[in-house]
């Protein structure tokens, strides 16, 4: 069994910083959706730390726009400067090169949170 790209940073977050501090509401697959709000952003700033995105360092959280114009909905973790790993549709979850195609979809990054004690 594998996991979007959602779940896949849903899924560093309880491991690195702890419980979800929310439930995620259900969110349309569509790539090309556009519209006044951004979403994901909006939800992350509520918990996360939002950083420029031409300065995310690695670990930073990146949401990409996968159609020009439309809001971002593809996520993805810096692994460093040159990687990400993501969750692709029929590839599962990858790491590859963070190339210029990637980077002109960088729409927001954000930095997890310090873990929380347990």
């Amino acid at each position: 069994m594998g996991c979007d790209c959602l779940g896949l940073a849903r899924g560093v977050w309880r491991e690195v910083v702890g419980p979800e501090p929310f439930p995620i509401p259900p969110y349309s697959r569509d790539w090309g959706e556009t519209g006044p709000r951004e979403v994901l952003a909006e939800g992350a700033r509520g918990c996360m730390i939002e950083v420029a995105p031409a300065e995310a360092p690695p670990g930073a959280l990146l949401m990409l726009r996968m159609r020009e114009r439309a809001i971002a909905k593809h996520v993805g973790i810096l692994t460093d400067a040159a990687t990400m790993i993501h969750a692709r549709e029929r590839l599962g979850v990858i790491e590859e090169p963070f190339t210029r195609s990637w980077r002109r979809r960088l729409a927001f990054a954000f930095l997890y949170p310090q873990p929380r004690r347990r």
